[in-house]
């Protein structure tokens, strides 16, 4: 079941969201029926994820499925279509299938017009039975599109958490993130997000900018911290291929480049920590009076995962899939054009089986990311066993780079050190076959 893991020569090798990567996808030969898929899974608690893939722009950083602008009428089409996958799916879950969450991502959901916006929330409620009112609803969007009308409609819908990103308050370091944005648009947008009573605002920033010091990235904070988030998320920047920035070339060697970000890192973390909020994982910081302060971080451990869109994953027991992935703008055009085009959103078309030992490894990942560790107990009545039997080449290594806190007898947990390289951390725990899949991966 285990393996030596890879010895990595960074701590930022991959930001790990799910297990596996999409790069493990391939095509699925048999494209299986949907019905077939879902048929036995425990469904009285599902994740409901609508993707939209469009932005006003890409910044320079950007690695994710989407496309900048949209010719006239297509997001009409996009959203046929979605209704018509929605359709798709919900006849393929049980009658009584229920929605415990909801989330609009992309892209940038607020993309969409207001009155695109309401359609949006229709097909999750009236095509999908997910009563957004009644369950946590986290919706993505930017400064430039966080509108007073968009953010009626859905504060008007029950959206619990806005998420904004921002990444940086300082006008320099936007511009070398290449991203087109001033200080006073984000904070007029902090204002009508405040305005219209999200319960929960969650701020994005990135830690590693070029020209970015320490003071300026403090100084990030404290504008950040005026506003009073829920919630802050500490990104660190990645440059990855076909984006903006891997065209520009390196601006720093890659050590100096490590160093900058750990100790951005170290002291983005103490100043929160010292401004009274919680860490929950290398990322995530929650003020401690937010209303989901205490809350467990969703971290998609379970299976149960419905997605729409053409970039939305699924997650069932036995197969996770989705569509094609891409990240040049050609490629990604092509993607959604098909997508706006099927007729037949019946079966699964790209994805990985979840076999053999590939489900406790996956909760093993989500689950030692998280800054409050693993129940052993919990390990124990899902699998049997403990994670120190089945991963023992892997949590032996961990041990001896001090990544681990052997404080607490009945969780397995990361240490400050090890929370703090949960991005070397997360691809040691990859499982040959998957690390084999991302390697083979074509980029595209």
């Amino acid at each position: 079941m285990t393996t030596a893991p890879p010895r990595p020569d960074s701590p930022y090798q991959s930001y790990v969201y799910a297990y596996p990567h999409k790069t493990a996808y391939r095509p699925l030969p048999e494209r299986p029926p949907l019905h077939e898929l879902w048929a036995g899974e425990a469904q009285h608690a599902l994740s409901l994820y609508l993707h939209i893939p469009f932005c006003e722009v890409r910044c320079g950083f950007c690695n994710l499925f989407t496309r900048i602008g949209s010719p006239e009428g297509l997001t009409t089409a996009y959203l046929d279509a979605l209704e018509r996958q929605a359709t798709a799916v919900r006849a393929a879950l049980d009658e009584g299938a229920r929605f415990a969450l909801a989330a609009f991502g992309g892209g940038t959901p607020t993309y969409l017009t207001a009155a695109e916006l309401e359609r949006l929330c229709d097909i999750a409620e009236r095509r999908m039975g997910a009563d957004l009112r009644a369950i946590p609803l986290s919706v993505e969007a930017s400064p430039a599109t966080a509108t007073a009308d968009r953010l009626e409609v859905l504060a008007a819908r029950g959206t619990t958490r806005l998420s904004l990103g921002v990444q940086s308050f300082d006008d320099a370091e936007a511009r070398s993130a290449v991203r087109p944005q001033k200080r006073s648009e984000v904070e007029a947008a902090l204002g009508r997000i405040r305005a219209a009573g999200f319960p929960v605002l969650n701020i994005d920033l990135i830690y590693g900018i070029d020209g970015q010091t320490e003071a300026s990235w403090l100084r990030s904070l404290d504008t950040a911290l005026a506003w009073q988030p829920e919630e802050l998320y500490l990104y660190p920047l990645y440059v990855r291929p076909l984006t903006g920035l891997a065209r520009r070339g390196e601006q720093e060697s890659r050590a100096a480049w490590d160093a900058r970000r750990l100790a951005l890192y170290r002291a983005g973390r103490d100043h929160l920590l010292a401004h009274g909020y919680q860490q929950v994982s290398m990322r995530m910081f929650r003020r401690a009076a937010s209303p989901q302060a205490g809350a467990g971080e969703y971290a998609c451990q379970t299976d149960g995962m419905v997605g729409l869109g053409c970039g939305a994953r699924s997650y069932t027991s036995q197969l996770h899939y989705s569509f094609d992935y891409a990240v040049n703008a050609t490629e990604v055009r092509g993607i959604i054009d098909d997508y706006v085009a099927t007729e037949d959103f019946h079966r699964a078309e790209v994805g990985h089986r979840m076999g053999g030992a590939e489900p406790r490894r996956r909760h093993l990942v989500q689950s030692l990311l998280q800054a409050e560790g693993l129940p052993l107990a919990d390990y124990r009545a899902r699998f049997g066993g403990s994670p120190a039997e089945d991963f023992p080449a892997e949590l032996a290594e961990f041990a001896e780079r001090g990544w681990l806190d052997d404080g607490d007898a009945e969780f397995l947990r990361l240490s400050p050190e090890g929370l703090a390289h949960s991005d070397a951390a997360g691809p040691m725990l990859f499982s040959p076959e998957v690390r084999a899949l991302m390697a083979a991966y074509e980029a595209k």
